[in-house]
């Protein structure tokens, strides 16, 4: 009994992957929800502001927030994350012991599910909701590049930092799923850069006139109105990220860089152990019949990697932006597999005992963070 499982561990690993996650959801639910807590009380009541459309949508609904909700809501995203992706990765890859090893260095790495899990109510796993469906819906019209205008429009208003985080991932989904898959025209470039552009002017709306045009004293006491317990004013205490500058952002991020730095080892490290991963998309990449995909792939990873740059550049959740720059590379990594190949490339090998190791280590790692490594 013992030697098959020494031989293909993978079935044991997703297993130990789902009690990790369980372990983190609960280990979570014990901590305090500061910043998703008050992003659920702060809707459009002055008009329009940045980081609102969460709590403006659940102000619809109640009129007192209790703090059991930022689970609920971030739980039931979570769980759609994993239905929408598992729906993806059967179609793709399909389920069997030969992708075993791949489904789990995907599913089970520390930058994806176990690490939405541990920043339940951030607003980083709606833009991988949203990827996701698109990856999912039928692409041969103009409706989908509507509908990844509007997931766009969606992510920026729910914060902005979307437009670095995930639009560019749509951007290359929609540009592989629909323009090289059924040709570029006038009308639909035409379209997808009238889209883009109205992101973009939404994106500068709310970065520059989505400040809250009242005191802050004021604003915190209309949050404290909403909240179902006034007594955890402990809860209200980022209030003063609707009122801070981007260039306050940037200095904070200077000056917090000395520290935060010192965590590049260990994102090294992580990167590093991903490595068989890495291996077959670069092979995915390589067994594309078309030299155009080719070089539109790779400069389409040099883009998403520079947005995210410019973001570890801006704001200092460093583990976070990691991680979502993985998992958009997960993502692009299902659009790449269905473009036409040459050849068909092998997958990641079940036996092998150095990529058995990797998957064993990644999977023994609950999660990423939010600033620094764990």
């Amino acid at each position: 009994m013992l030697k098959p499982v020494l031989q293909n561990p993978w079935r044991v690993l997703l297993a130990i992957n789902a009690a990790v996650v369980a372990g983190v959801f609960i280990h979570k639910i014990l901590l305090p929800p500061y910043v998703p807590y008050i992003h659920l009380l702060v809707d459009y009541h002055f008009g329009f502001i940045k980081r609102a459309l969460i709590g403006a949508i659940v102000a619809l609904f109640t009129d007192k927030v209790p703090v059991w909700l930022v689970f609920a809501i971030s739980g039931a995203a979570w769980l759609v994350t994993l239905m929408l992706f598992l729906r993806l990765f059967q179609r793709t890859f399909g389920f069997s012991e030969k992708t075993l090893p791949l489904f789990v260095l995907i599913a089970g790495s520390p930058y994806f599910l176990k690490n939405f899990m541990h920043t339940l109510g951030h607003f980083d796993i709606y833009g991988c909701v949203f990827a996701l469906m698109l990856l999912l819906m039928p692409a041969s019209s103009l409706l989908f590049v509507a509908a990844a205008a509007l997931f766009s429009i969606i992510l920026v208003l729910i914060h902005h930092i979307h437009l670095l985080m995930y639009v560019p991932t749509i951007i290359t989904i929609v540009v592989i799923r629909h323009y090289l898959a059924h040709g570029v025209t006038r009308t639909n470039v035409a379209f997808g850069l009238v889209a883009l552009l109205c992101v973009s002017a939404l994106f500068f709306a709310a970065q520059f006139l989505g400040t809250v045009p009242i005191p802050e004293a004021d604003f915190v006491a209309y949050l404290k109105s909403r909240m179902a317990d006034p007594s955890r004013t402990s809860l209200l205490q980022f209030s003063y990220i609707w009122y801070q500058p981007l260039s306050k952002e940037v200095s904070d991020t200077r000056a917090w860089l000395p520290h935060n730095i010192l965590g590049l080892p260990v994102f090294a490290l992580l990167l590093w152990l991903h490595t068989p991963l890495w291996r077959y998309f670069a092979n995915l990449i390589a067994a594309l019949a078309n030299e155009m995909h080719r070089r539109l792939i790779v400069a389409a990873l040099i883009g998403i990697s520079l947005a995210y740059l410019i973001m570890f550049a801006m704001v200092f959740d460093y583990s976070r932006w990691m991680s979502n720059w993985a998992v958009c590379i997960f993502l692009i990594l299902h659009a790449v597999k269905v473009l036409p190949a040459s050849r068909e490339v092998p997958p990641i090998p079940a036996e092998d005992k150095r990529t058995n190791i990797f998957g064993l280590v990644l999977t023994l790692i609950p999660r990423v963070g939010i600033v620094r490594p764990f």
